[in-house]
């Protein structure tokens, strides 16, 4: 017996009014979450048009499905991806096509799911347990006919073959579930070696690694009781905003703390395990406070899968921003290699609520930007409106901060304990040829004179 998928009503509505002209197709991704039990689909969203490109239009001679273009729709999944909060992931695609394109659309969708999947996983730092489902979801619909056919790939298994899923529509799946919200303190420094920016890639990503399995392995409380167990998230333990006390047409959503401990022990044992001597040519800080936040099902949900959620938020969100101001600084830079001086801004996350789902999804602006760029970002990625007044910069602010020595990445909290800073020191700094001879010689050497001094004076 295949998956079953529940899909809110809204959700079918959306993908009922997609067209596909003759000799093109439309692509788009599914998005929910996913459980052991069952699977939830509360979001789709096409790709966006390249430009003022229009639908996929394939050249004479050339299948429209052959003539997709796989490394944007991979992209869009990539920048979708960031936008989810915990709790949510792409959970698979979907493809319209005229009639005459629907015997070929399964080829396609394979190709597709398989390229999505293994660039997603290329950013992610948080390792899959053994309840992770790695069945994806594709969805194929005849623009003509709305016909649905629906199966799942094993994206673990290259060689897997499609296997047939049961797509279910129903009112409101995401309207009651709980909402996890958490501030943490992060305060993590990097080594970076050498100068050119694959180096800082590398020495970064390997930095936030280590710091992402002590997250993982951290003591997690959910409305103060600890998370481990099977235990399952009573509803009458949250809190209700609010907000939505006050407007009525705004579903009975409940919010759960959650708070985060990195044991003294976990962080000690990260750091010698990996500790090793090397010449640096500089550093990276991230530092500061961030919010986060994550859903989960109202199907007996376990207190385990709510600490697992709100944790992998911690790590994605944190991730990145380092990873858009790694690409923001390679391309600010050209083709000048290393790191350049001058002052950063690491970009603050922005939540802002999703029309068909009542769940909020959330960007990242830097401090050029304004809420009307993110209100745009939103309309090109999720395809949706979002009245600027709705997005929610309160929970995060951005400051500029001085210049120190090495490369720096700060995010620092303001006095207000509701406003997190998020902030970037960056300076250049020169890089000194390491001596020719060992500091525990020198050290010895300058213990032995301190003892002749001494006794010299001892004796006279």
């Amino acid at each position: 017996m295949g998956r079953s998928y529940f899909v809110d009503e809204a959700v079918g509505e959306y993908l009922s009014g997609l067209q596909a002209a003759p000799g093109s197709c439309v692509t788009g991704l599914l998005a929910g979450q996913s459980s052991p039990q069952r699977d939830f689909v509360v979001l789709a969203v096409q790709t966006p048009h390249r430009e003022s490109e229009g639908q996929l239009k394939a050249p004479k001679g050339v299948s429209p499905l052959d003539d997709i273009d796989v490394e944007w729709v991979t992209e869009h999944a990539k920048q979708v991806s960031r936008m989810l909060p915990g709790g949510l992931c792409v959970l698979g695609l979907f493809l319209v096509t005229p009639p005459e394109l629907s015997k070929d659309a399964q080829n396609g969708l394979k190709r597709l799911i398989f390229a999505v999947e293994k660039y997603i996983i290329k950013g992610r730092l948080w390792e899959l347990s053994e309840e992770d489902v790695t069945d994806r979801v594709t969805l194929h619909i005849c623009s003509k006919t709305k016909k649905l056919l629906c199966k799942t790939f094993d994206v673990k298994d290259p060689k897997s073959s499609a296997k047939p899923a049961d797509w279910k529509y129903q009112t409101g799946i995401s309207s009651s579930w709980p909402m996890l919200t958490c501030s943490v303190e992060v305060d993590l420094q990097i080594p970076v070696t050498g100068s050119s920016s694959d180096n800082t890639d590398k020495c970064m990503k390997d930095g936030l690694r280590r710091w992402a399995k002590q997250i993982e392995a951290a003591y997690c409380l959910i409305n103060g009781r600890q998370a481990l167990d099977d235990s399952e998230l009573i509803s009458g333990q949250a809190h209700v905003c609010s907000f939505q006390k006050k407007n009525p047409k705004t579903t009975n959503r409940q919010t759960l703390p959650a708070r985060i401990f990195v044991s003294d022990e976990q962080s000690e044992l990260g750091e010698r395990s990996s500790a090793l001597v090397q010449v640096c040519s500089g550093s990276m800080r991230v530092r500061g406070v961030v919010h986060c936040r994550a859903y989960i099902h109202n199907n007996k949900p376990k207190a385990r899968h709510a600490a697992q959620a709100i944790k992998r938020d911690i790590i994605n969100t944190v991730c990145s921003r380092v990873e858009m101001f790694l690409e923001d600084l390679c391309i600010n830079e050209g083709s000048q290699k290393g790191l350049c001086s001058g002052q950063q801004a690491l970009p603050r996350r922005v939540f802002a609520p999703m029309p068909i789902s009542g769940l909020s999804v959330c960007d990242y602006m830097f401090p050029d930007e304004s809420t009307a760029d993110v209100a745009e970002r939103l309309k090109e990625m999720l395809d949706c409106e979002t009245p600027e007044e709705d997005i929610d910069t309160s929970l995060e602010n951005n400051q500029l901060f001085s210049i120190i020595s090495g490369f720096e990445i700060t995010d620092s909290q303001d006095d207000d304990s509701s406003k997190h800073v998020s902030e970037i020191q960056a300076e250049n700094h020169k890089i000194q040829k390491p001596p020719k001879y060992y500091a525990g010689v020198a050290l010895a050497a300058a213990i032995a004179l301190l003892a002749t001094a001494t006794s010299l004076l001892y004796f006279s």
